[in-house]
């Protein structure tokens, strides 16, 4: 099906063979057992002889739903599926990664990935390099003889910094290691990793592809080799699975992923360029932008898009008085929603010094460009001029400080 039909076709389409019963809606199969037909086909499935669920641990029809979903909009050939986004990562870290192997990262991820890769897998012997996400060279510098994994999100979370896709996918080949690409802020409807040469891609299904802020999920998509041979045995024994019903509400959020990202990125640029002109504002991250330090290989990698992400830092002496002005716009929010998630149909805004990269050193966060006076918004689908006059409700009192 994936090779005839539009993505926004296979978005809608594609899933598990319906039941006898011929529904029209996608399945919801809430079980943690199966009904084996016999002895001998039960044990010839449990050993991976026979197909058939046997355990929700698994597999699930309405997960399996998900997973098929999912890889046909990403272009891979298989997926799986996890209980969030971090337990992707786990996952995928769990599967490919052993003591005396080496990670290189952006420096510029998501607070808990940092953590995650650069405090927690030490403890088990990987080792691991963070670098500036778009410096090319420092990722070169950064590969050693025992890098197996290169890992960036782009646009990054909250900068919204762009790296190569192609770039790294060949730094990466010629090392004889793997390239994942975190893809949450773009999904599929804008970006496919996997065309540029990634070779994983990952998700925070709890983002995007829900799209109305109900559930957590994740996933990891991939080759069906590195699927079933490297991170299916891990899943099995680990238990890091996605319920069938957080599965099947991330499914139905797919149905409609691009119409609402390209309308939300509509809304970002504009909201991005009226942040741009206000008095009170230092700087607007977002790749729509002409402005934005990546903003052509943005335009080339995200499908003419610029995402439904963005952050700005208000205009501050020092960071004492950034974090109060922050906190002054944000505390002023009588329609949009202070909230750390993002993908909402609601406009969510958040501190990310204080909230998403608040575990992180001071020497971490300046690392990774976030001050103390930065807001990031992760635009929905209200009317425009609400979101404005809600912003600037803060963004105008600043002076009354």
């Amino acid at each position: 099906m994936s090779e005839r039909l539009h993505p926004d076709t296979l978005a809608v389409r594609v899933a598990a063979p319906r039941s006898p019963y011929g529904e029209n809606s996608e399945a919801l199969y809430l079980t943690s057992g199966y009904v084996q037909p016999s002895a001998e086909a039960s044990a010839r499935r449990f050993a991976g002889e026979e197909e058939g669920y046997t355990y929700g641990r698994s597999g699930n029809p309405t997960v399996t739903s998900f997973e098929q979903r999912l890889a046909a909009l990403e272009g891979t050939e298989a997926c799986m599926a996890t209980a969030s986004g971090m337990a992707a990562i786990m996952l995928m870290c769990f599967s490919l990664l052993k003591a005396g192997d080496h990670v290189v990262y952006s420096r510029s991820m998501f607070g808990s990935s940092l953590k995650l890769i650069g405090s927690e897998f030490a403890r088990f012997g990987v080792e691991s390099t963070a670098v500036p996400q778009t410096d090319l060279a420092a990722w070169k510098a950064a590969v050693r003889p025992h890098t197996r994994l290169l890992f960036a999100e782009t646009p990054t979370n909250p900068l919204t910094e762009v790296c190569d896709i192609a770039a790294l996918a060949d730094l990466a080949h010629d090392a004889g290691a793997w390239l994942a690409v975190d893809n949450c802020f773009a999904t599929p409807a804008l970006q496919r990793p996997v065309a540029f040469g990634a070779d994983i891609v990952i998700h925070s299904g709890t983002k995007f592809l829900d799209g109305q802020g109900r559930v957590m999920a994740g996933a990891v998509c991939a080759s069906e080799a590195l699927v079933r041979d490297k991170l299916l045995p891990v899943q099995k024994n680990a238990g890091m699975v996605l319920s069938p019903f957080n599965a099947w509400v991330v499914l139905k959020g797919l149905e409609t992923l691009s119409l609402r990202l390209k309308a939300q990125s509509a809304q970002a640029l504009a909201l991005a360029q009226w942040l741009q002109a206000h008095p009170a504002v230092a700087q607007v991250h977002y790749p729509g932008l002409p402005s934005h330090p990546q903003h052509a290989l943005a335009m080339r990698q995200m499908d003419g898009c610029g995402g439904a992400v963005l952050a700005f830092d208000v205009k501050a002496a020092n960071p004492e008085q950034a974090r109060a002005r922050a906190f002054h716009v944000l505390d002023r929010l009588q329609v949009l929603s202070l909230c750390t998630n993002l993908g909402d149909t609601k406009t969510l805004c958040a501190h990310p010094a204080s909230t998403s990269h608040g575990k992180l050193s001071e020497a971490q966060r300046q690392a990774a460009g976030i001050g103390q006076g930065l807001i990031r918004v992760a635009v929905g689908l209200e009317h425009l001029q609400d979101i404005q006059a809600d912003l600037a409700r803060g963004l105008n009192t600043l002076d009354t400080l």
